[in-house]
C-alpha cells in the first residue's frame, strides 16, 4: 500500500513540474500577444488557477460547517505562499519585479489583510462581509487590466521590444489558441498534480501512524499551496520574475477576496472560541508580517535576494514549529 502512495506523489510531482511548465510558457505568452506586462497576468490568470485548491477547501468546508478549516486553510496557505514558496523561488534565483509590485501590489494586499482582520474580530464573516470581499476581487482584477496595459493599440508592438532569440529562449507560442490550451492544461495539471501529492501523502502519514491534527496543520496546508510552489520556482528559473511574484501576491489577494468572499456567501462562517481566544489573531498577525517581508527586502532594489529567501524560510520553519508546538 505505501508502495502505490509513494507511486502516487511521484506521479503528483510530474504532474506539477509539467502543468507549472506549460501554464508558465502559456502565460507568458499570452501577456506578450496582447500587449499586457507578464505581471498582471501572475496576478490574475496564474494566481486564480494555482488557488483553485484552496477554492474548493475552503468552499466544500463551509457548505459542510467546518468553519475553521475554511478560514485556516486561506490564512496557512497565504502564510506558506509568502514564506515557503517565495523563498525557495529566490533561493533558485533571486526574484527581481517591477516598481510596481512594491509600490501598488504588495501594500495593497497587506491592506487586504488587515480588512480581513477587522471582519473577523467580531467572530464570524456573514454573507455581507464575504459580499464585500467577492466584490473587492471583481475590482481588483479590472484594476489591474487597466493599470497594467504594456502598450496602447497594436499588441504586436509589445512583442517587437524583444528579441527573437529571447523570445526562443523563454519559449514564446504565437498562437492564440496553443496560448489558452498551454494554460488550462498546466492549471489543470498543477492542481491535479496537488491533489494527487496530498492524499498519497496523508495515506503514507497515516501508515507510519502520524496523527491527524499534525497532518492536517502541514501536509494539508501545504499541499494547497503546491500549484503555486512548482508555478513561481519554475517561473523563477526560467527568468519570468513578473509571473512567480505576481502569482504569489494574486494568489494571497484571491485567496481571501475571492476564496472566503465565496465562503462566506455561501455560508456565514463562525469562528469557534472566538476571534480572539481561539487564538487565531495570532494566524493573521504572522501573516500580515510574513506579507511584509517582501516589501521590506524589495523597497530599494526591488529583488528578494538568496539571503532574503533564506530569512523567510527561516520564519516558515519557525511558525510550523509553533503549530506543533500548540497542539
Amino acid at each position: 500500500m505505501i508502495w502505490l502512495s509513494l507511486a502516487g506523489c511521484a506521479v503528483g510531482f510530474l504532474l506539477l513540474y509539467y502543468g507549472a511548465e506549460w501554464l508558465v510558457k502559456g502565460s507568458s505568452s499570452l501577456a506578450r500577444s496582447l500587449g499586457i506586462t507578464p505581471v498582471v497576468i501572475g496576478l490574475t490568470v496564474v494566481a486564480f488557477g494555482t488557488s483553485a485548491p484552496e477554492f474548493v477547501v475552503s468552499l466544500v468546508s463551509s457548505v459542510k460547517g467546518n468553519s475553521m478549516i475554511a478560514v485556516g486553510n486561506v490564512i496557512g496557505s497565504n502564510i506558506c505562499n509568502i514564506a515557503l514558496v517565495l523563498g525557495l523561488s529566490a533561493l533558485f534565483n533571486p526574484i527581481t519585479c517591477q516598481r510596481s509590485v512594491i509600490m501598488r501590489d504588495i501594500p495593497l494586499m497587506l491592506a487586504i489583510s488587515l480588512y480581513l482582520l477587522v471582519l473577523s474580530a467580531n467572530s464570524q464573516l456573514g454573507r455581507l462581509e464575504g459580499a464585500s470581499l467577492f466584490a473587492g476581487i471583481i475590482l481588483y482584477t479590472l484594476y489591474n487590466y487597466r493599470a497594467s496595459r504594456q502598450v496602447r493599440g497594436n499588441p504586436a508592438d509589445a512583442i517587437g521590444t524583444e528579441s527573437t532569440a529571447e523570445l526562443e529562449e523563454i519559449g514564446f507560442v504565437a498562437s492564440r489558441g496553443k496560448q489558452l490550451v498551454l494554460i488550462g492544461v498546466g492549471i489543470t495539471g498543477v492542481v491535479c498534480g496537488a491533489e494527487f501529492v496530498v492524499s498519497s501523502a496523508v495515506k503514507i502519514m497515516h501508515a507510519l501512524g502520524v496523527n491527524e491534527k499534525f497532518i492536517g496543520l502541514t501536509i494539508v496546508a501545504f499541499g494547497t499551496s503546491l500549484p503555486e510552489l512548482a508555478t513561481s520556482v519554475v517561473a523563477a528559473m526560467r527568468k519570468e520574475m513578473d509571473i512567480s511574484i505576481g502569482n504569489l501576491v494574486g494568489s494571497n489577494v484571491f485567496n481571501i477576496l475571492s476564496v472566503l468572499g465565496a465562503a462566506a456567501l455561501v455560508r456565514p462562517i463562525p469562528i469557534p472560541g472566538g476571534f480572539f481566544d481561539s487564538g487565531l489573531w495570532i494566524d493573521y498577525l504572522v501573516m500580515m508580517f510574513t506579507s511584509l517581508l517582501p516589501w521590506f527586502a524589495m523597497r530599494k532594489t526591488c529583488t528578494v535576494t538568496r539571503r532574503d529567501g533564506i530569512i523567510l524560510l527561516t520564519c516558515y520553519v519557525g511558525y510550523v514549529v509553533f503549530l506543533v508546538w500548540k497542539i
